[in-house]
């Protein structure tokens, strides 16, 4: 039937992508890669180093998730092909539903499969750190700095990443000044690496009794967040750390105990706070991770190497220097200024539904 030959059709025609797809993963490189994690782990005295066994599971899980994801999608063209040709030789119109359904799906996951294969980047597969800061305009922006925290929540939930917010600082009003998100999973960091920059919203102000419209700014600087094994010496003279009491909503623990870290990189001047995890040990081991990614970015910067791969140059946060603008009114859109793309759902956009920029952005930079 005409109805099950076009989808066919279009499906053999995704075959190629398929099989560049398998020699782009490198898949026989990453079994061979999985059985040498698998004999380390097999060794007496794995378990003697503790933090090196878990970082060789980890990635002995993260590369074994990679070849199903391929096997699981190969399998699904598969019985999709076998569907249609069910479906054609019986001339059953009821499983035309199913059969489109399936084609769909399979050049969905084709095409977020494809994706990952251009995170190259040396950091690409690491771990996100995400700092937030409110732009000028008090109440305004402060309540936008933090709509765009709940926006990346949402998204890293959605793909199945742990979101922990390890920083903050509470608006006067409401809102946030900043905040510090540590997104955990992985290529966290090669997909949002897109997302550094200025993020403008224009809305009818709910903090204005006059009902008018109001434009706001925040940034978002996304870093890696760099192992502990890295190539970066941190001196313990050259550090000033402070302690402070956690603030805002944390439970009585954390409220009570001066548990928060400021730690002070004396050379550099830079800053970096953790407040939420339970400990304070854990807090500085968090805020020293956090440390030493900012110092290996600034290392890449001085040799002028991989500049690209770890962030943007850093704007002034404020009118002209967006990196993409969300409307509420007078009409609803959000709209990437480098890449073009757009999307006229600005709720699905605040959910998180984020995938369409990041997707553009990296095809865009894969030229």
């Amino acid at each position: 039937m005409l109805e099950f030959e076009e989808q066919r059709l279009k499906l053999e025609g995704l075959k190629p992508e398929l099989a560049d797809l398998k020699e782009a993963l490198a898949l026989d490189k990453l079994k061979k890669e999985i059985e040498e994690l698998e004999n380390a782990a097999a060794q007496d005295g794995f378990w003697d180093d503790v933090e090196n066994s878990q970082k060789v599971l980890q990635k002995t899980s993260q590369l074994k998730a990679r070849v199903e994801r391929y096997d699981n999608l190969a399998a699904k063209y598969e019985d999709t092909l076998t569907l249609i040709e069910l479906a054609d030789e019986e001339g059953d119109l009821t499983l035309l539903d199913e059969v489109l359904t399936d084609v769909s799906a399979f050049e969905e996951q084709l095409s977020a499969q494809r994706l990952e294969t251009l995170l190259s980047g040396e950091y690409d597969s690491k771990n996100a750190i995400l700092t937030f800061h409110a732009g000028a305009g008090g109440t305004e922006a402060q309540d936008w700095n933090e709509m765009l925290v709940r926006m990346y929540t949402h998204w890293g939930e959605r793909h199945g990443f742990s979101v922990k917010m390890v920083d903050f600082l509470d608006g006067e009003e409401a809102g946030l000044k900043s905040a510090v998100l540590v997104i955990e999973g992985l290529n966290a960091y090669g997909y949002l690496k897109s997302e550094n920059g200025v993020h403008r919203l224009v809305r009818i102000s709910p903090f204005d009794s006059s009902g008018r419209r109001h434009t706001s700014f925040a940034s978002i600087e996304v870093m890696p967040e760099i192992d502990d094994d890295a190539n970066i010496e941190i001196r313990e003279e050259d550090l000033k750390v402070d302690t402070y009491r956690s603030g805002g909503a944390g439970g009585q623990h954390v409220n009570k105990t001066e548990s928060a870290i400021r730690i002070t990189h004396i050379p550099t001047g830079i800053v970096v706070a953790c407040q939420n995890e339970r400990s304070q040990h854990q807090n500085k081991e968090v805020a020293l991770k956090m440390l030493k990614s900012k110092l290996i970015e600034i290392k890449e910067r001085e040799h002028l190497e991989k500049i690209e791969d770890i962030k943007g140059v850093q704007k002034e946060i404020a009118w002209g220097s967006q990196i993409r603008s969300y409307v509420f009114m007078p009409y609803t859109l959000a709209k990437d200024h480098r890449t073009g793309f757009e999307s006229g759902n600005i709720n699905a956009v605040m959910d998180g539904d984020l995938d369409g920029f990041i997707n553009a952005y990296l095809k865009m930079n894969s030229k």
